[in-house]
Order: structure tokens, then C-alpha cells, then sequence
């Protein structure tokens, strides 16, 4: 069994909870240099519902509501499916969300095999409420077929709903990954597709919570975790703010 696989429990537990919340601070603040914008404070409290977790922003760029943030661009899930973004895909849901692309051979698998992990752990809360969103990086090689073979070489669609591989024009799909915050500041690296940011957007939609956290690398119990802090009926939450 390694280190990763080990139950935390106790104090080494408590350790290990500490570097993951951490980790997710420090790739909240990559987040926000690389997009440039994205500097919503920890913990800030809006005028109705509890407190952001720490590391997770509550308020978009320049403040303002998220749902007029994000694109409400038109994209294509692996099963064929014209999905609006924002009415279809976030609206009232808990979700990861993730970029990638199926020729990927390097953190691409990383990051789904463990996602895999993490949704198992979630179980049948996964396509309910909690929603997993895999975004092609390279929509001109990436249709629906593509995708639909990338997801079930991993077994995606077999362990039930809740997610989608999904891909659109490229311009879409440039929006998406700058606003989502998937864009490095040097131009250069970011013009290369093989290299991108290998982190998982974590949001609740309803409550305004977005913060990242390391997809590839990171312990499965560890984000399983982080999601469950976003779930209201995980961790106490009361419910949706008025």
C-alpha cells in the first residue's frame, strides 16, 4: 500500500488534511496569477448563505453575479448532446470541471484515473447534484466519437450519469478556458496545448464557490474531500443562500 493509499487517520491524518488545504490554496493563488483577474478572497461572506470555504473565491473578477461571468456558450457532450454551459451545465449544480484532450499521454490520464477515484468515492450523488466536466483542448480533433472513445476506455458512462466529455467550436473553447482560468500569462507556454494546467475547477453554483485544486497529482481522498466541503449535504451547509 502506498502513502496515498494509506487511511488518514489521527494525527497523521490531520497532517495530511492540512497539506491537501494548502494545496489547494497555493493552486488557487496560481489560478488567480495565471488568469490575471481571478482574486476573490478566502473566506469571504456574501450578503446571504455561510462563508467560502478557505481558498475558494465568492465573488467573480470585478465582483458582480457568476452567472453573467461564465459563457453560456453552446458545447457538445461525448454522447452527441448540445448543451448550453452555463443553463445546462452549471445552474444549480455542484461540479469539476477539467480540460484535456484524448490524444493526451501525459497528465491527461493522470487526472482522469484519479477523478475516476473521486467519483467513485462520491457515489450516486455523482449526476444528482455533483456534476464532473472533462473540455477538449483541441475541439478540431475532439468530436463527439473521440471523446466517447477516450470515456470509455476509462469506463466512464459505466459507473452511471455525471460525466461529460464535452467539446465545441474552437473559439468556445478559447473563451471557456481564459474565463475559467485555464490560461497562462506568458503567451508562448500558453500556445502550447501539450503543456496546459493541470488543475480541476471546483465550484457550487448556487452558493458562488470556485476555487481549484491540483487534478493529476493530488491524494483521491483529498479532493473527494474538497467536493464533499462544497456539498451542502455533506458538511452541514443549509441549504442554497436566499
Amino acid at each position: 500500500m502506498t502513502p496515498a493509499q494509506r487511511p488518514t487517520t489521527g494525527r497523521r491524518g490531520a497532517r495530511v488534511l492540512l497539506a491537501s488545504t494548502m494545496a489547494a490554496l497555493i493552486a488557487l493563488a496560481l489560478w488567480a496569477a495565471s488568469v490575471g483577474e481571478f482574486a476573490g478572497a478566502a473566506g469571504v461572506r456574501a450578503a446571504s448563505g455561510p462563508a467560502a470555504p478557505p481558498g475558494f473565491a465568492r465573488q467573480p473578477p470585478g465582483g458582480g453575479a457568476w452567472r453573467t461571468y461564465f459563457p453560456n456558450v453552446t458545447l457538445t457532450t461525448h454522447h452527441g448532446d448540445r448543451v448550453r454551459f452555463y443553463d445546462d451545465l452549471l445552474r444549480g449544480k455542484i461540479v469539476v470541471i477539467t480540460f484535456m484532450y484524448a490524444s493526451c499521454t501525459g497528465s491527461c490520464p493522470l487526472t482522469t484515473r484519479n477523478l475516476l477515484e473521486v467519483r467513485r468515492r462520491l457515489g450516486d450523488r455523482v449526476g444528482r447534484d455533483i456534476w464532473f466536466y472533462s473540455i477538449t483542448l483541441m475541439p478540431e480533433r475532439d468530436g463527439p466519437r473521440e471523446l466517447k472513445a477516450y470515456a470509455d476506455a476509462y469506463g466512464i458512462d459505466a459507473l452511471g450519469p455525471g460525466w461529460l466529455f464535452l467539446t465545441g467550436r474552437p473559439r468556445d473553447i478559447e473563451l471557456l478556458r481564459r474565463k475559467l482560468g485555464f490560461a497562462y500569462v506568458d503567451r508562448e507556454r500558453d500556445a502550447d496545448r501539450t503543456n496546459h494546467i493541470k488543475l480541476a475547477l471546483l465550484g457550487n453554483e448556487p452558493y458562488g464557490y470556485w476555487g481549484t485544486a491540483a487534478a493529476a497529482y493530488s491524494d483521491p481522498e483529498q479532493l473527494t474531500l474538497l467536493v464533499r466541503w462544497l456539498d451542502p449535504g455533506s458538511y452541514g451547509l443549509q441549504g442554497p443562500p436566499g
